[in-house]
């Protein structure tokens, strides 16, 4: 068994982790002859294809050579969002006044926001502990895993014999390729949840998900926090809308941005670290106490033998897969980050689900065949699912958008929480979503509605007759569908509505019989809400 990796700082809840996701005292089992299937890698989409294989009766050998959880448990999910909603209630405690709350705010103890996070995590790695799936029926391996031939796995020393096997080895933090940086030391999203004291000062390189929740929380922890992004906005993957409301918001809290940059050295200095750099052509500096490293992720497919497993692979692309998950050997297969251009949690987890069928059973499942929602968790939280604008107009396809602001939903006026938006693309000429963008606080939680009506074909105009708990944000959604339907009233059907009658007025006037207009109405919202 390879040794158990150090988890610092060292304390009773890296120390429980640890006992969970790489026991010490684990011994390997003896192999079986032959597995139905052999997972490498025990991240999300290893442990999801394991259980879910070893659940329907299969034999399963699960290898994992660092921790079990991978990125999501250990260095991902779990730890950045108990961070991020400490930062949460610093903010709201911050902001307490606005709500006529007498709160002084008090500075952040960021070594009791640390440990109250390894505590957290500590106590959810049970999930996902060896002894739990080795209850499961899974063998659990803890070592390093090898292919030396198609058919067969060397693991911990130990040679597994398979029918089928699957890659699911993850991704890690790239190195930036910046002089000087290696050097001087940096931080990735591995190595920053081992903090104990606050960085005064923090430059964080990248404005994608991890650079701006970290940026985000960090600052609301009492860091005072710069953003460099090549780009001119940060998020730029995002609708370029969204991404505009929290580059306001950011400012507002006091991260500085520096944008349309790139690093071109950074040196070790007796105040901390000296970093140079070009932002729109002029150069410029500035000296931190830490560097945090958020720019992309590299697949992990060094040190596998894939080349004698016959398994085609990118060192930046990752193992190369048709649209079933399988590889250039039709018996091996790969899930999870290892292999995908999103490399989400929740797209692993459903990649894996894919591989069960395919591989065990000769399904035909298919990623393309995926809706894949995202969410990035700064405050107000961006979550997308489906084409943007800029890739329709790159695929040719015609849409018609509307739009709900925050600022004009009753809840979020009351909540404080205006500064947001309910997004949602139509094919143009239909109802059909094609795709939407939502920023709201909890905007994660009420994307799912209309991925679901995407799943299920259900149109922009039915979510306008789903009823919402009043008061709620996720109403923009329904108010949303309002606006479609809105734009389906033709100069012919607004002939048929009230003050178009003989006599004018409203229904239930003189010269305007309120009988008849009620029937006309009630056809109408049918054919509206229903059509």
């Amino acid at each position: 068994m390879s040794e158990a990796p150090e988890l610092l700082p060292r304390d009773q809840y890296n120390d429980a982790l640890a006992a969970n996701v790489h026991p010490q005292d684990w011994v390997n089992p003896e192999p079986e002859p032959l597995y139905n299937l052999v997972v490498i890698g025990a991240g999300t989409a290893g442990l999801v294809t394991a259980a879910g294989a070893a659940g329907l009766g299969a034999k399963v050998a699960l290898v994992e050579r660092h921790l079990l959880g991978g990125d999501c448990l250990n260095y991902g999910c779990v730890p950045s969002k108990a961070i991020i909603r400490s930062s949460r209630v610093a903010a709201d405690l911050k902001d307490a006044a606005r709500f006529g709350i007498e709160s002084p705010m008090g500075e952040a103890n960021f070594a009791a926001v640390m440990e109250r996070m390894r505590r957290l995590r500590a106590s959810i790695s049970a999930h996902d502990s060896a002894a739990r799936f080795s209850d499961l029926g899974v063998d659990v391996f803890l070592g390093e895993a090898r292919f030396t031939g198609p058919r067969t796995v060397e693991a911990a020393g130990r040679t597994l014999n398979f029918s089928k096997a699957v890659i699911a080895t993850g991704a890690r933090a790239m190195n930036p390729p910046v002089p000087g940086l290696a050097e001087a030391g940096y931080l990735t999203n591995e190595t920053v949840f081992s903090l104990t004291e606050r960085p005064p000062r923090l430059l964080i390189l990248g404005g994608g998900p991890l650079g701006c929740e970290f940026a985000q929380a960090l600052t609301r922890l009492g860091c005072r926090v710069t953003l460099l992004h090549k780009y001119a906005q940060i998020m730029n993957r995002e609708d370029a809308d969204a991404a505009a409301l929290v580059q306001g918001v950011f400012l507002s809290e006091g991260v500085s941005l520096i944008l349309n940059a790139r690093v071109t050295e950074v040196k070790k200095t007796a105040g901390g670290k000296l970093i140079r750099y070009e932002s729109g052509g002029q150069p410029g500096e500035i000296e931190v106490d830490e560097i945090l490293a958020g720019a992309g992720r590299a697949p992990n497919v060094e040190g596998l033998g894939l080349e004698e497993a016959g398994v085609n692979y990118d060192l930046r692309e990752g193992v190369a897969v048709n649209d079933k998950l399988q590889t250039s050997n039709r018996h091996i297969y790969a899930a999870g980050d290892v292999c995908l251009k999103y490399k989400f949690t929740h797209l692993a987890d459903a990649t894996a689900r894919i591989v069960i069928q395919n591989a065990l059973f000769f399904g035909r499942k298919k990623v393309s065949a995926l809706t894949i929602p995202w969410c990035t968790y700064t405050d107000p939280e961006v979550a997308h699912v489906g084409l943007s604008e800029a890739e329709a107009a790159r695929q040719g396809i015609a849409l018609q958008t509307f739009v709900k602001p925050l600022s004009e939903v009753d809840r979020a006026i009351v909540d404080g929480e205006d500064e947001g938006m309910v997004k949602i693309h139509v094919k143009a000429g239909t109802d059909r979503i094609v795709g939407a963008t939502i920023v709201a606080r909890h905007a994660g939680e009420m994307i799912s509605e209309i991925t679901l009506a995407m799943v299920a074909k259900v149109g922009l105009g039915s979510l306008a007759a789903v009823i919402h708990p009043y008061p709620t944000q996720a109403e923009a959604i329904r108010q949303t569908g309002d606006l479609y339907n809105r734009t389906r009233l033709t100069p012919s059907v607004k002939k048929l509505l009230p003050g178009s009658w003989p006599g004018g007025g409203e229904a239930g006037t003189p010269g305007n019989p309120p009988t008849r207009t009620q029937i006309v109405i009630e056809i109408i919202s049918l054919a509206l809400w229903h059509g």
